[in-house]
């Protein structure tokens, strides 16, 4: 049953960042990748958040957790996207995006991260 809810959650997560990262780049343009920097970023928090309410809050089953943090999480965000679009900058001689899309994605996720295990921590476990 584990191995069914994570490919679940993954063609959840998957069909969700591209409907995100798309509506993303609609508003903001494709100057620089703001779709797969905000999926990541938010993301993040959702793992930080999810983390505090499936373990601590409600000890969900293998399979909910799987489903939500390997599948629909797991396909939400998106490492090698990221990594092949700061190559594409790189290749194109544009330096300063590939340095500006690393650190701003690297800082913001952890940040986004630990704001979701707070805010699970201070709100949502009793």
């Amino acid at each position: 049953m584990q191995w069914l809810a994570i490919a679940l959650g993954g063609a959840l997560g998957a069909t969700s960042r591209f409907w995100v990262s798309h509506q993303v780049y609609q508003l903001m343009g494709r100057n620089f990748a703001w779709g797969t920097l905000s999926v990541n970023v938010l993301g993040s928090f959702v793992m930080g958040l999810v983390a505090i309410l499936l373990v601590d809050k409600f000890a969900a089953s293998n399979e909910v957790r799987s489903f939500v943090m390997v599948g629909f999480l797991g396909a939400f965000t998106t490492f090698s996207t990221f990594s092949f679009e700061t190559m594409q900058y790189i290749e194109t001689g544009e330096l300063s995006k590939a340095l500006l899309n690393i650190a701003v994605s690297v800082i913001t996720c952890l940040i986004a991260v630990a704001v979701g295990l707070w805010v699970g921590k201070q709100f949502l476990v009793e």
